[in-house]
């Protein structure tokens, strides 16, 4: 599709999600967009473009004042959104990409729907060249610690697919990868409890929105404990990018991710055996928390 006129695709773009916002720029489409979400990331591109969406929240007469010719969506967390947006006669995309392979998909899709293919052929390539490198850069760390991934505090989430796919290309070896393939946050509710059993080593915090309050995390029964509590591998990643699926997350957060599984890997390599459990228990096997328990207190 590239080289194609642009009249022939939408000219007037309108972006509830961040990532889609950041994508469109990345494919020298900023100037179709005519309203971004307040979440969308601080590029100069979008600087002054009408915020006119929370997440799962908008004001259906702002967004159809804009009078756009496609409105990118994401998720079933905007599904409602969507439907009132059909109903009042747009059209309307929802993308809902939960894995690393599926964000490379996306920026396709979106190359594909504006007629920027050939851009989006190169943004992708680009994209799984960093990823691969990155991978070659890990495998030469000399541990591969145990990572702990937190999404949200209360109840307490494990990280979405593609953070959890991240944290292995950066090194490190995620504690619950049984949890990968669920979409929902609701579906990926840990036991605090199951958390301090399986023993990291590293801690990465990135709650969605808010910022880390160590205290939180350490107070908890039976994390201090923790490999990842008594060596203060405690990190915040910050929300925004990683926990959008798009290319700032497969970047600027891969690289946070990076810097914090390299230093865990680093000090566990100097210590003595003995100063650190330094060994994943087997599943039912008591901690100071107490027994394996399911669900979420």
């Amino acid at each position: 599709m590239s080289g194609a006129n642009s009249a022939s695709f939408p000219a007037r773009i309108v972006c509830l999600s961040a990532e889609s916002a950041e994508i469109l720029v990345r494919l020298g489409c900023a100037s179709r967009i005519a309203g971004v979400t307040g979440y969308a990331l601080a590029l100069p591109e979008l600087a002054g473009k009408p915020r006119i969406a929370a997440f799962s929240t908008a004001k259906l007469d702002r967004i159809l004042a804009l009078k756009p010719d496609l409105v990118l969506a994401y998720s079933d967390v905007q599904a409602d959104l969507a439907a009132a947006l059909v109903r009042a006669g747009c059209n309307v995309l929802v993308t809902t990409q939960r894995t690393i392979a599926q964000i490379l998909d996306t920026i396709l899709l979106l190359g594909h729907v504006t007629g920027t293919g050939r851009a989006a052929c190169a943004l992708r390539q680009e994209l799984a060249s960093s990823l691969e490198r990155a991978r070659q850069e890990s495998a030469r760390l000399p541990r591969r610690p145990r990572v702990w991934c937190e999404e949200w505090m209360d109840p307490l989430v494990s990280a979405i697919g593609w953070v959890d796919e991240l944290v292995e290309i950066a090194g490190g070896v995620p504690l619950f990868p049984e949890l990968r393939g669920k979409w929902r946050a609701q579906e990926r509710t840990v036991d605090p409890g199951e958390v301090a059993r399986r023993n990291p080593e590293l801690i990465l915090v990135s709650w969605c929105g808010r910022r880390m309050k160590a205290a939180m995390i350490t107070t908890r029964p039976g994390w201090s404990q923790t490999d990842a509590v008594r060596l203060g591998m405690i990190r915040e990643i910050r929300s925004s990018p990683l926990l959008h699926p798009g290319p700032a997350a497969l970047t600027v957060g891969l690289r946070q991710i990076q810097s914090a599984v390299a230093e865990a890997a680093f000090m566990l390599e100097r210590l003595p055996v003995q100063s650190c459990r330094l060994h994943q228990l087997e599943p039912g096997q008591p901690t100071e928390a107490g027994p394996s328990r399911t669900g979420v207190e």
